[in-house]
């Protein structure tokens, strides 16, 4: 049975934590100068992959002790929390365009540079952690992919005017603080329970 409870903020907390993540903008930067649905199709495969596989390594920690699993979560919350507010904007990408238009090259493309980008990306880490807290595989995932897909989408559509109204600094501080509202949540639960 899925969870709308943990869908929902499962997809709220990735989808902060992903807006000011560079592979957001690699996806803006895709969309301005391709298709945006073939930059999607390759870019939504290459989260949905990256959400199946964080999602089974929660799953594997939900094998431990409760009071680890949460100490554990915790702290890689914390870890994130972290991350987010002292990482330094980057800016764009620079990417490489390719010579054939059609919709495998594009698609490719996109799943290929998400593919790379993302693996040990602090959402992927988020997902793994939330699929541990919860142990509810299809809510954790459904709302990682969702938040994930939200984002990319943006991006590619959107992404300009979003960034000319809210500010991205903003945007982190957000995820940042949420992060470690769950952090703390976990670590007292391990030293509560």
């Amino acid at each position: 049975m899925i969870s709308i409870t943990v869908t929902a903020l499962v997809f709220g907390v990735v989808f902060l934590a992903e807006l000011p993540d560079k592979t957001a903008l690699a996806g803006l930067v895709l969309g301005t100068r391709y298709r945006a649905s073939y930059v999607f199709t390759g870019v939504a495969a290459a989260f949905l992959l990256h959400v199946v596989l964080a999602v089974a390594a929660g799953s594997v920690l939900t094998l431990l002790p409760q009071q680890i699993v949460h100490a554990l979560t915790g702290v890689l919350f914390l870890g994130g929390a972290a991350m987010l507010l002292l990482k330094k904007d980057d800016g764009e990408e620079e990417i490489e365009k390719p010579a054939d238009q059609s919709f495998w090259k594009v698609a490719g493309t996109g799943f290929m540079l998400i593919l790379v980008a993302e693996f040990g990306d602090l959402t992927q880490i988020m997902t793994a952690n939330l699929a541990a807290r919860y142990d509810d595989p299809i809510s954790v995932g459904l709302g990682a992919v969702l938040g994930l897909w939200a984002v990319a989408g943006l991006g590619i559509v959107g992404g300009k005017a979003l960034m000319k109204r809210v500010p991205l600094r903003l945007i982190t501080q957000i995820a940042a603080l949420l992060m470690l509202g769950l952090g703390v949540w976990s670590l007292w639960e391990a030293v509560s329970g």
